[in-house]
């Protein structure tokens, strides 16, 4: 009731403005249907990231449906472009970038709960997605790792990765760490709470410091490899090809330590510290948590605007293609020359 005086009043002061009445009316209409949501959920017993009761809580809870979306909407794009493209299929890397892209789509998906919504996602919250929301987070974390040492091995040992490393291999790989990421999953789920937490919490805090070191290590020893082996190399395509792959990959793991770095010194001190840390109210109102998800954002952002296949096919049979369709332009008349625009 509060509520709708305020917007009433507000309406009032804006109509005696110059502004113009529709965008009175759209402000009106998201304060009174975030209004009617924040009442219907709460008296179901769930109710959004923070009572919509404020403009900041508003523009939060709006924040992260537009970040769920867009998550979904980029690596959805990228993933169709790979899935198009035949010779994008037949490098390895690729596959991984698949990887990263199908677990960055559930990921915004399952933020869609728990961002959008009142969700604490802890072994003893009865909102909790029975760890399978963050498993996601791990997945991408997972695919950038193996990404790296799959380009470290390409560059360092060209002709042993050309003959260990196929397509089968790799996509064994990409399988083993999901079903590894799943049955932990599982295990957490079967054992009690006390088990899970003592297992997850050690695990967690190891496998923290010792991915960390690895992933650094590795972008410092493929930055000197793309710096100095490949200058060495005699000019060609495959050089240039190999230097902007290991470039990409760096470029993708610095941006994705940027992201997991907070919560993993977070998770460090609080585990040194042998005491419980401050703690958000919720999933989505925790900027810790909130920037590994910002990072699947720009994780498909990276992928385009670093590898110029990829883009031309984006634009040329995904975007393109969905934009001609609701035109009513057939996307097969359109010069192929036209959306190869960007270079290297």
């Amino acid at each position: 009731m509060h509520t709708f005086i305020s917007l009433q009043s507000l309406a009032l002061m804006h109509s005696s403005t110059s502004q113009p009445r529709h965008v009175v009316y759209l402000i009106i209409l998201v304060y009174l249907s975030c209004a009617s949501m924040n009442i219907s959920q709460s008296s179901e017993g769930i109710g959004t990231v923070l009572p919509l009761t404020s403009f900041e809580n508003v523009l939060l809870f709006l924040f992260n449906i537009i970040l769920a979306t867009t998550i979904i909407f980029l690596n959805v794009s990228v993933f169709l472009s790979i899935v198009m493209n035949r010779s994008l299929r037949t490098e390895n890397r690729f596959m991984y970038m698949l990887s990263t892209c199908l677990s960055d789509i559930s990921t915004g998906v399952s933020y869609y709960y728990v961002g959008v919504l009142d969700v604490r996602d802890s072994y003893d919250s009865p909102t909790r997605t029975f760890y399978i929301a963050p498993t996601f987070l791990g997945l991408s974390y997972m695919a950038i790792l193996a990404a790296q040492a799959d380009r470290y091995h390409a560059v360092s040992a060209p002709f042993k990765y050309s003959v260990r490393m196929s397509r089968n291999r790799t996509l064994l790989v990409i399988l083993a760490y999901w079903v590894y990421a799943f049955v932990i999953v599982a295990v957490n789920n079967l054992v009690t709470m006390g088990v899970a937490k003592r297992v997850t919490g050690f695990g967690t805090f190891v496998a923290n410091i010792f991915t960390v070191i690895i992933m650094i290590g590795l972008n410092v020893r493929l930055f000197l490899i793309a710096k100095y082996q490949l200058d060495r190399e005699p000019p060609s395509e495959e050089r240039e090809n190999k230097r902007a792959s290991v470039y990409l990959i760096i470029i993708v793991a610095v941006f994705f330590l940027i992201a997991w770095l907070p919560i993993f010194l977070h998770i460090i001190v609080c585990n040194f510290a042998g005491s419980a840390c401050y703690t958000f109210k919720n999933e989505g109102s925790d900027p810790l948590r909130i920037l590994p998800r910002v990072n699947a954002v720009l994780t498909p952002l990276l992928y385009i605007r670093g590898c110029s296949a990829l883009r031309s096919t984006l634009l040329s049979k995904v975007w393109r293609a969905s934009c001609c369709k609701r035109k009513g332009v057939n996307p097969l008349s359109v010069k192929k020359n036209e959306a190869v625009v960007f270079k290297m």
